[in-house]
């Protein structure tokens, strides 16, 4: 028997569920929730102190103009520099999928290079979907190395923001709706494009998750839920990852703005997690002058109407300053925190600072194979998957997606890349020359041009799709199933259908797949079919008639490479969803509790119960579960034991068992932990992901994992005491490879 032990590290998160209203007995009150020496990746180190002398010296030869001039944008994605002090412009880029081609230093338009070529990544759906943390590395080093490569500063990346609903716009860029697995995603990434002499600049800084009404919505989240659910992991960027750089959201939190709330800025960020870079607006999101600046916001970015002389904190600011409406020593702080982080990143005196490199080899390898771990194998009754070609000579490949490029589209930052594989064109890159593609569009993409609303409001009146099947296409497509041995249809969504500034309106597969589905089924029933899209859609019927389904996403360049590789069998899938796939929108939380998407203000009223805590908890059966994912083989989980039974607040539990490979092919499982409390005094999720890990297991061996788990992460947020609490008690610990796919259980005790 093979047998390796692997250790498991959960850091640093405290969260768990809504405020407690009452005293709590035997609670150990916890008052550090990071232990830095069990950290996988670890930081730069972000010492302000070691420019001080220096910094000092560039602001005392500064006027005010000059100070001033840092503050705004002076183009599209630059603020102003002093030259003649050495001082360089601080230059950004958007880049979520990957480094944004270059535009226009004052519009959207744009600059027309023709060496601004980059790699298209996958999105944030498809990395935490790998539940991999070294490929979160490697994606966040890998896009590093090609922002420097475009001597920039800045990454205007990761979006961590929670996936509140399933209708989010931005759910495709987003990672995870559970608080934990963003953190562990998150916190790699950013260190692993900070090494890279980059500023991280964290998105968006917070309780920013609908699109709809975005520029002006109040959001209402009672503190223990703000605590447990939507900070850790932007605590977790500052405090872990040491991120450079903060973007602060469009909306208002508690009634006033983000760009301007001394409560989230002053008090949570610099005053509670000792955040020592720049906060920087999204563009146009600031709203005063005097206040945004004394609240805590450091840079103001934005499209300029005619110049950028005309922003808030522009030629607003030098007004105010000569009136004496703020100090010039409020202004001389908010410049020393640029300046810090220019000379952090080397941009400043910087020499040794990495010269990276873009569209490489390595980085569309470092693409595929965090595509290769993403893609989710929902369904395969008969095994089917992967192909058998021994008596196939030939294959309908159906459907708009089988061709359909993402790294560009919709509203927002994507990628100009020189190489985006497609489905079709990775399926013929893989399949032997002897085997006939019947290729044929099947639907087509269409909207309504008379219905579109503006940006922001498509939840209301935004832009309809056309769901009516074309004759043609559709007589095309039952033509190429007919004559072929099995069919291959390409579904769901797109970049221009999921959309930065505009939610969906409802879950329904747009453009009349799913006629098309059925209808091509009914001719040749040996069809496949994937869907590629970054959020859920109501697929419950195709669920039911197809034996044979994968989800694959906006999977970066090499996306049809690795999804061919997964169909074929070269790659075993292991990824697993990142949230909660419902069988209806009314499922989920913020939908049944009718606090989607609000008016001027918006209530979180589920509180604590995002996601899977919701459906576990008030037993609601999920189309597929959080953590879902199968294999072309087999685990078998047993042997769980922890080294005690009984633990203090300051231990360490460490819970163990083995997985067996027990199928014919090597594969990848995701262990995931789960803990319960059964008898608490105050309200929590049935259960919570508190570690998980990504085990490789050949076939017939077996692997012992040990997960370690300090009884730290079991606190909960205290609202009364304003406190980590740790409720004594029993504790169900769980291990399995989906929320609801529980395979083992054990009870411990907690003093």
């Amino acid at each position: 028997m093979n047998k390796n032990i692997l250790v498991v590290t959960t850091i640093g998160l405290l969260f768990s569920l809504q405020s407690c209203k009452q005293e709590v007995k035997n609670d150990s009150v916890i008052t550090e929730t990071i232990n830095p020496s069990e950290k996988t990746y670890q930081p730069k180190v972000f010492d302000a102190s070691k420019f001080e002398t220096k910094i000092n010296s560039l602001i005392s030869q500064m006027t005010l103009e000059e100070k001033i001039g840092m503050l705004h944008g002076n183009s599209m994605f630059s603020t102003g520099g002093v030259e003649r002090l050495g001082i360089p412009e601080l230059k950004m880029a958007d880049g979520p999928l990957g480094v944004r081609e270059e535009i226009s230093r004052d519009s959207w338009a744009a600059a027309g290079w023709d060496n601004d070529f980059a790699t298209y990544y996958p999105a944030g759906g498809g990395l935490s979907a790998t539940w991999n943390i070294d490929l979160a590395y490697v994606f966040g080093n890998s896009v590093g190395q090609e922002l420097r490569a475009r001597d920039k500063d800045m990454l205007l990346s990761p979006a961590i923001n929670i996936i509140r609903t399933p209708l989010g716009g931005r759910t495709y860029e987003y990672f995870t709706e559970d608080p934990f697995l963003n953190k562990k995603i998150s916190v790699p990434l950013i260190i692993g494009l900070q090494d890279n002499d980059v500023m991280a600049c964290v998105k968006h800084y917070a309780a920013n998750n609908q699109e709809t009404n975005r520029d002006f919505v109040d959001v209402q989240i009672d503190e223990r839920t703000l605590r447990e659910i939507y900070l850790p992991a932007y605590k977790a960027a500052v405090t872990e990852a040491n991120a450079y750089s903060l973007m602060g959201a469009y909306n208002k939190f508690r009634g006033e703005y983000l760009c301007e709330n001394d409560y989230m800025l002053n008090k949570v960020l610099r005053d509670e997690w000792g955040f020592k870079g720049v906060v920087v607006s999204d563009w146009a999101a600031v709203h005063s002058t005097v206040k945004t600046l004394e609240n805590g916001l450091d840079i103001e970015m934005g499209t300029p109407t005619t110049n950028f002389n005309e922003f808030l904190l522009a030629d607003r600011l030098i007004a105010a300053a000569k009136a004496g409406d703020i100090s010039e020593e409020e202004i001389d702080k908010h410049v020393k925190r640029i300046l810090t982080v220019l000379f952090q990143v080397k941009a400043i005196d910087g020499e040794g600072r990495v010269k990276g490199s873009i569209a490489t080899e390595a980085h569309y390898k470092d693409a595929y194979d965090i595509a290769a771990e993403s893609i989710v194998l929902l369904k395969n009754d008969n095994n089917v998957l992967p192909l058998n070609l021994e008596d196939i000579k030939s294959i309908a490949v159906i459907g708009n997606n089988a061709t359909k490029k993402n790294a560009l589209g919709g509203f927002g930052a994507g990628v100009k890349t020189k190489r985006e594989v497609t489905p079709l064109e990775g399926l013929k890159n893989r399949l032997p020359e002897s085997i006939t593609i019947n290729y044929a569009e099947g639907y087509l993409e269409r909207y309504d041009d008379k219905k579109k609303g503006k940006l922001g409001d498509i939840t209301l009146n935004g832009p309809v799709t056309i769901d009516e099947l074309d004759a043609a296409k559709l007589q095309e497509a039952i033509d190429a199933a007919k004559k072929s041995d099995m069919v291959i249809i390409f579904a769901g969504s797109n970049r221009d259908y999921e959309t930065e500034a505009s939610d969906r309106r409802s879950l329904e597969l747009p453009f009349a797949q799913e006629e098309l589905i059925n209808k091509v089924r009914a001719v040749n029933p040996n069809t496949i079919v994937v869907m590629i899209a970054g959020a859920p859609f109501d697929i419950v019927d195709i669920s039911e008639k197809s034996p044979t389904l994968v989800w694959s996403w906006f999977n970066g360049s090499e996306g049809g490479n690795a999804l061919a590789d997964v169909l074929l069998g070269a790659i075993n899938p292991s990824g697993k969803l990142p949230w909660t796939m419902p069988k209806k929108l009314e499922d989920s939380p913020a939908h049944a509790t009718h606090s989607f998407p609000g008016d001027k203000s918006v209530t979180y009223t589920e509180g604590i119960l995002v996601g899977y805590r919701w459906f576990d908890t008030n037993k609601i059966e999920p189309l597929y579960p959080f953590g879902y994912g199968l294999s072309y083989t087999n685990f078998e989980f047993s042997d769980l034991k922890t080294d005690k039974k009984t633990y203090k607040a300051s231990d360490v539990i460490e819970a163990t068992f083995t997985i067996k490979n027990t199928g014919d092919a090597d594969g990848k499982e995701v262990a995931q932990l789960y803990v319960s409390d059964p008898k608490s005094y105050v309200e929590k999720a049935a259960q919570e992901l508190k570690g998980f890990k990504k085990v490789f297991v050949k076939t017939g061996a077996t692997e012992l994992v040990t997960i370690q788990l300090p009884v730290k992460e079991l606190a909960y947020y205290n609202e009364v005491k304003k406190e980590w609490l740790v409720e004594s008690g029993t504790y169900n610990i769980k291990i399995g490879n989906s929320s609801r796919s529980i395979k083992k259980e054990i009870q411990i005790n907690v003093e």
